[in-house]
C-alpha cells in the first residue's frame, strides 16, 4: 500500500473484491489482547459493523485514518478498541498524574459522556483508568479525577480541555493516540480554535497517531486531517440509505396554533411509550416542557442551559423509564444511546436537513421499529424540500385527524421549567506542577 498518498474506500459494496475485508468480519479474525477481547465478548459483540471492519484494519497497524461515518453506525468501538489494544500492548511502568496516553475529543458533554462510558465497557478487567472533562460539571471533581491516579485515556469536550491545558492541570505531552471525534460538528459549533490550541500541546504528528471521524468530508475537514494526521487513509462507509427503514416517518401539516394539540394527543396514545420531542431553540423547549408539565405530563428537559448534573440525571431518568418524554434541543441529537425510543417528534423543524437525519436517528434502533413525527407548519413547511433531498425521497404529508387536534386541557401543575439554570462556574489556576 502507498502511504505517499491517501486510499480512499468508498462504499464497502462498491470495494473490488482483492481488497474487501471478508463477510462478515469477526472481531476474533483480529489481534487482540485477551482482556479487551473478553471485554467485547461480554458486550455481545461477534460482527464488526462496516466502518469497523474497515477502519481497524488500519488502526490496529498504527495508521493514521480519517473516517467518514454517520452517528449510529459503531465508529466509538473502533476508536476505542484500538486505543484500549495499543495501551495493553505497550504498557508502561512510569505513569505520571494528570498525563494521558490518549486523548479523545468530542464535541458535545452527552457524547463524550457516552464514549466514556463504553471505555469503561471495553477496559472492565484491566487497569486502564478514564476521565472525562465536559464543561458545565464540577471542575474540582474532576480535577481530583486526575489526582487520583494515573489516568491513561481522557474523553472530553473542547473548551473544558483547554481550561485544564491553560491552566496547568492537564499535560499533553505524552499523548500517543489522538482521536477527535465527529470534526464536521465541532467545526459548525465554532470549536476549531480550541481544538487547534489542544493539538499544539501534543507530540508532533510523526510521534503519534492520530484518528479524525466526521460525517461530511469538506475541504476544511479534509484540511484538518492533512494538517493534524500523518499520511492519513481514507476510510469512507456511506449508509445505504439516509435514514433508516425502521423508522417510520410522518409529516403532520398544521397551523401554529393546533402544535400543542397535536402533540399533547399523541402523547396520550398508548404506543407512544418512549418519546422525545425535538425543538430548535432553548426557549422553545423550556416552555413546551413547562407546558406539558403542567398539563400532567412527566417530562425532562435536556439543553445547554441546563447544568451538567442535570442533565445527567434527566438522561437517566429516561432512560431507566422514569420519564418518558423528554424534551430536548439538538444538544441530544447525537451521541445517545438509548434502544428503546419508540417515538421521535420534530415540534419544529430543523433548519439544517443533516440534523432530521439525526434526529430521528434516535428511533428504531437495535432492530425496533420506530416512529418519526414532524409537524410542518405554514413557518418552517419550506425546509422540506431540503430535508427530502437529503433523503433522497419524498416525504408524505397529510392533515391530523380532527381527533388529534382537540384542545388539551386547562393546566392542572404550577409552573416547572421557567428558570433559566446554571451551566457551571469558572475554574481556579493551579501552581506549576513539578515532574
Amino acid at each position: 500500500m502507498d502511504s505517499e498518498s491517501p486510499v480512499e474506500v468508498t462504499n464497502i459494496d462498491a470495494v473490488p473484491e482483492d481488497i474487501k475485508p471478508p463477510e462478515p468480519v469477526s472481531f476474533d479474525s483480529f489481534s487482540l489482547q485477551p482482556p479487551l477481547r473478553e471485554a467485547i465478548r461480554r458486550l455481545g459483540f461477534e460482527h464488526c459493523t462496516p466502518i469497523q471492519a474497515q477502519s481497524l484494519l488500519h488502526t490496529l497497524a498504527g495508521h493514521d485514518v480519517t473516517g467518514r461515518a454517520q452517528t449510529g453506525t459503531g465508529k466509538t468501538a473502533a476508536f476505542l478498541i484500538t486505543i484500549i489494544n495499543d495501551l495493553l500492548s505497550n504498557p508502561i511502568d512510569d505513569k505520571f498524574l494528570a498525563e494521558p496516553r490518549a486523548l479523545i475529543v468530542a464535541p458535545t458533554r452527552e457524547l463524550a459522556i457516552q464514549i466514556a462510558s463504553d471505555a469503561q465497557l471495553l477496559t472492565h478487567g484491566t487497569d486502564l483508568h478514564t476521565v472525562t472533562l465536559v464543561g458545565g460539571e464540577d471542575y474540582q471533581k474532576q480535577n481530583r479525577a486526575l489526582d487520583k491516579k494515573p489516568v491513561d485515556i481522557v474523553v472530553a469536550t473542547p473548551g473544558r480541555l483547554l481550561d485544564f491545558v491553560q491552566n496547568d492541570n492537564l499535560h499533553l505531552g505524552l499523548i500517543e493516540l489522538l482521536v477527535l471525534d465527529e470534526a464536521d460538528r465541532m467545526l459548525d459549533m465554532g470549536f476549531i480554535p480550541q481544538v487547534r490550541a489542544v493539538v499544539a500541546r501534543t507530540p508532533k504528528k510523526e510521534c503519534r497517531q492520530t484518528l479524525l471521524f466526521s460525517a461530511t468530508f469538506t475541504p476544511m475537514i479534509m484540511d484538518l486531517a492533512a494538517r493534524w494526521a500523518m499520511d492519513p487513509i481514507m476510510v469512507e462507509i456511506e449508509p445505504e440509505k439516509v435514514a433508516a427503514d425502521a423508522v417510520n416517518q410522518i409529516v403532520y401539516l398544521v397551523t401554529t396554533a393546533d402544535k400543542y394539540n397535536l402533540l399533547y394527543n399523541i402523547l396520550l396514545a398508548p404506543e407512544a411509550e418512549k418519546v422525545i420531542i425535538f425543538s430548535n431553540r432553548r426557549d422553545q423547549v423550556r416552555r413546551l416542557a413547562d407546558n406539558l408539565h403542567r398539563n400532567g405530563i412527566d417530562c425532562g428537559l435536556l439543553s445547554g442551559e441546563v447544568a451538567q448534573n442535570k442533565r445527567i440525571s434527566t438522561l437517566e431518568a429516561f432512560k431507566s423509564d422514569k420519564l418518558r418524554v423528554l424534551v430536548a434541543t439538538d444538544v441530544a441529537g447525537r451521541g445517545l444511546h438509548i434502544n428503546d425510543i419508540t417515538h421521535v417528534i420534530n415540534y419544529t423543524l430543523p433548519e439544517e436537513a443533516d440534523d432530521y437525519v439525526h434526529r430521528i436517528g434516535r428511533t428504531g434502533r437495535a432492530g425496533a421499529i420506530g416512529t418519526s413525527i414532524s409537524f410542518a407548519c405554514e413557518e418552517d413547511s419550506f425546509l422540506l424540500p431540503e430535508i427530502e433531498e437529503k433523503l433522497g425521497t419524498k416525504l408524505d404529508c397529510t392533515h391530523p385527524d380532527t381527533k388529534l387536534l382537540e384542545k388539551a386541557p386547562s393546566f392542572t401543575r404550577a409552573a416547572k421549567f421557567k428558570a433559566k439554570e446554571s451551566s457551571g462556574t469558572r475554574p481556579p489556576k493551579r501552581p506549576a506542577r513539578s515532574r
